[in-house]
């Protein structure tokens, strides 16, 4: 009892909340499960008849909330349980009540809740595709109407609503079939019945659907039914249908006639007849068509929308290709827009865009002067000095046909009305940019540009209120270059595509465009460098700076571009290093725009896979800008950019050692020497940079036994050039070159001469006496040496013997002015020495 009681309650609660729309239907329908699911557990043996009566109704309709939320397979246990509670509730009041009077009020309260529960049975059938299952309980309902005539008008709405669910399907046989029952259920009892309009509705779907089905085959079904519809109730759709049904059976024209005067005192509207009209041309009935269009005028003498009429007439005739007769139509409504019979406004614009699409017919097929006929016929309905950006688009596709027929001055015309009605707009801007190159006004075309790339780019800023799509300004742009080009205005086109290259999104349009600004600047960077007007090089060249510059960001944005596969990324990229490189070299005279465009060939080569050819290629940009940044250090004047330079040399070979590492690892570069190159523009760099690192990128240096002595003798030179000063640095690779000196086979007497004349100026520094022992006993050290070459050959240069003589007795002078006689007389004597080894100085000397 607890249990019946909270089923109860439940189902109650669901009923309230869903009136308050607490729970949607589908939580409704599994709340009404369970409660129902309940009170069947609580029947028990023998339930009272309340209880059979309250499992019927939550039975019922939580068998109908199933299939209303499209679960009719769930339903259909639920029903079944409805049933078979109806059958005890039968037998209970049979037992229960001896009246013939009782019987009868039992029997129809079991017969009403039977009918539901059937008409249930056969809803959840049609929704789950059971045909035979449908129609048996259906039958059973139809047989229940003569006890229960007010269910006629719910049974017939309920076939014609199966019969909409299964045309729908494209069930044809089914839909007929449940259409047909409708129709026939509804003539079961005039009192309850759905009425002639419904009737008609239905005839009409079921004359459809043999439509549909096979139309020469079900013809006479199809009209038969149509025509019951059309008795019932008179219906503009059902007439309409019946010229359809007639057409597509291959009636005569007399069949079709007769069938149209049954209508002609009918109530019908203008978009209905007009409907019909077109009904009939299309199926080519052109006599019955033009007929019946003429007696429209008639019948509609007051309305307004009278022009619809002609325009139908004059779109037939267009299609038939009837232009002649099209043309006095149009003029005929030309001339009643001025003489007080004006179409409505929509009307004229479907007469409008009937104009402009025949002219642009005629454009396409190239014939400029009849699309001109057909354009003027549309100017001709609007009022001088009217503004309406359709007449600006009118002007601009006139100007377009009288550009293709060399009229100038008329184009000037149609565009000068453009600019007045829609100024701002970027297809009036193209039209004054086309008249501007066809008159080589270079400079308006430029101006043109300008302004359609600040629309443009305006377009992409607010792309919500345009009037055009999101590409427009681009492929205006892009087509203005191509214009540019064809009439040999290289200024103008270049401008264009600058545009075009900020704006475009498209990847490979963008570097199509790129590619041929590059072009474009080259001839004239070419052209200007052969006359030597480096002003308009050095201009033209900023542009090519941002050309590669948007190239290179493109690239490393296309990532995510699905049209934009790698293949493509990587031959883009190759052609972009490629031409960098080669306008690298051609800036020789250049060194700032050299240095920018190696660089930007190796940014551009980070792009491309890292195959042996890459690699070298990126190890010979970086190399190439450093040694440019650190030319242009030691030319600089300014500390600050001096300092500049040469961190970014620093960093141009950082990278390069890199590259340089794992390009080593491809094959065998002994010849090469960019080790040497990267020792010694990384030595320049640090050692101008006063880097603290520098001794400790030194200390591997010394250790390496295969440097050269051209080597450490440029980098002692190096260590003491300006702004560097390290001494120390610069005695160390003196000596160490002179080592090498000494272990040559045969050395060579005038390049080690060189080699200690720089490590005795950096070990003994002229016009200095108190010079320490230890200094003093290395230097007579390196004296005694290049004795040993002199006394060993020839080939010493005699300039450099006078020059040690003179050093050697120099410092013992010093020695002397400060009492030092003993070393005095020690190198003096060493300077003597070098005497009897000179040639013709010898005697001036002695």
């Amino acid at each position: 009892a607890q249990v019946e009681e909270d089923a109860v309650s439940l189902w109650n609660w669901t009923v309230t909340k869903h009136t308050g729309a607490v729970v949607n239907d589908e939580q409704r329908a599994k709340l009404r499960f369970v409660a129902c699911r309940l009170i069947y557990l609580c029947e028990g043996r023998d339930p009272l008849e309340g209880t059979i009566r309250r499992q019927i109704l939550m039975s019922m309709k939580t068998g109908k909330g199933w299939i209303d939320i499209g679960k009719a397979d769930l339903a259909d246990g639920f029903l079944e349980n409805a049933m078979n509670s109806i059958e005890k509730l039968y037998a209970k009041l049979r037992k229960g009540n001896d009246g013939e009077a009782d019987i009868h009020v039992h029997r129809a309260d079991v017969e009403n809740n039977l009918f539901k529960v059937l008409s249930y049975q056969a809803e959840s059938a049609v929704a789950q595709g059971d045909f035979q299952k449908a129609v048996m309980c259906m039958q059973r309902c139809k047989d229940m109407l003569v006890k229960l005539p007010k269910e006629t008008c719910y049974l017939s709405i309920l076939c014609y609503n199966f019969g909409v669910e299964t045309y729908e399907l494209k069930r044809y046989e089914e839909s007929s079939f449940w259409l047909s029952q409708s129709y026939d259920i509804g003539k079961m009892d005039t009192k309850y019945s759905v009425g002639k309009e419904m009737q008609a509705k239905v005839l009409r779907l079921l004359a459809t659907t043999y439509f549909d089905w096979d139309c020469r085959l079900y013809l006479d079904k199809a009209l038969k039914a149509i025509n019951l519809a059309n008795q019932e109730n008179l219906h503009p759709a059902g007439f309409f249908l019946k010229v359809k049904i007639l057409l597509k059976s291959g009636a005569s024209d007399e069949d079709i006639n007769s069938a149209l005067a049954e209508f002609l005192h009918s109530e019908m509207s203008l978009d209905f007849c007009l409907n019909t009209a077109k009904l009939l041309l299309e199926n080519g009935r052109e006599s019955v068509g033009l007929d019946f269009l003429k007696s429209v005028p008639e019948r509609f003498e007051s309305s307004p929308d009278l022009g619809k009429i002609t325009l139908l007439h004059i779109e037939f005739l267009l299609q038939n290709k009837r232009e002649l007769l099209a043309k006095q139509k149009i003029e005929e409504i030309i001339i009643g827009h001025y003489t007080g019979k004006q179409l409505l406004p929509e009307t004229l614009n479907q007469l409008h865009i009937i104009l402009w699409d025949r002219a642009a017919k005629h454009y396409e097929e190239k014939s400029y002067s009849e699309a001109l006929h057909w354009y003027n016929y549309s100017v001709s309905f609007y009022t001088p000095g009217q503004i309406d950006q359709n007449l600006a688009k009118l002007q601009r596709n006139m100007a377009s046909c009288y550009f293709h027929l060399k009229q100038v001055d008329k184009a000037k015309e149609a565009v000068k009305e453009a600019e007045r009605c829609d100024p701002n707009s970027i297809f009036t801007k193209f039209s004054v940019y086309k008249i501007a190159v066809m008159e080589n006004d270079i400079d308006k075309a430029v101006e043109a540009v300008f302004e359609m790339g600040k629309l443009a780019e305006k377009s992409l800023q607010h792309e919500d209120k345009l009037r055009v799509d999101k590409n427009t300004g681009t492929n205006l742009l892009s087509l203005a270059a191509q214009i540019a080009l064809e009439n040999d205005q290289q200024i103008v086109a270049i401008k264009a595509l600058e545009y075009l290259s900020e704006h475009l999104q498209d990847c490979q349009q963008l570097f199509a465009a790129l590619k041929c600004l590059v072009r474009l600047m080259l001839s004239k960077v070419m052209a200007e460098n052969r006359e030597k007007r480096f002003g308009n090089v050095f201009e033209h060249t900023s542009v090519l700076n941002s050309t590669f510059s948007a190239a290179h960001k493109r690239l490393a944005e296309s990532f995510t571009e699905e049209e934009f596969t790698g293949d493509m990324r990587i031959l883009e990229a190759h052609w972009f290093r490629k031409v960098a490189w080669n306008l690298a070299v051609q800036f020789k005279d250049s060194p700032e725009k050299m240095r920018d465009f190696f660089v930007l060939s190796f940014k551009l080569s980070q792009f491309c896979p890292s195959d042996k050819a890459v690699l070298i290629a990126q190890k010979t940009c970086l190399l190439m800008a450093a040694a440019i940044d650190l030319e242009m250090g030691r030319q600089e004047v300014a500390p600050s950019e001096q300092m500049e330079h040469f961190s970014q040399a620093l960093q141009h070979l950082q990278t390069c050692k890199e590259i340089w590492k794992v390009l080593k690892l491809t094959g065998d570069f002994a010849k090469d020497p960019t080790d040497t190159l990267l020792l010694l523009y990384e030595f320049e760099a640090r050692s101008k940079l006063n880097d603290p690192t520098l001794h400790n990128f030194m200390e591997s240096v010394w250790e390496q036994p295969q440097t050269e002595i051209k080597t450490l003798e440029i980098i002692a030179s190096l260590a003491m050039e300006s702004p560097a000063r390290y001494p120390v640095l610069c005695k160390k690779a003196l000596k160490s070159a002179l080592n090498l000196h000494r272990k040559q086979a045969v050395i060579d007497a005038v390049k080690f001469s060189k080699c200690l004349h720089s490590l005795i100026n950096i070990s003994l520094p002229t016009g200095l006496t108190d010079l320490d022992t230890c200094v003093l006993q290395e230097v007579w050290d390196y004296f005694e040496d290049a004795l040993s070459v002199v006394n060993s050959t020839n080939a010493y240069p005699e300039m450099e013997i006078l020059w040690l003589m003179t050093r050697a007795w120099n410092t013992g002078i010093f020695q002397y002015t400060v009492g030092k006689y003993k070393e005095a007389e020690q190198w003096c004597g060493l300077g003597m020495r070098f005497l009897n080894h000179l040639g013709s100085l010898k005697k001036s000397y002695e």
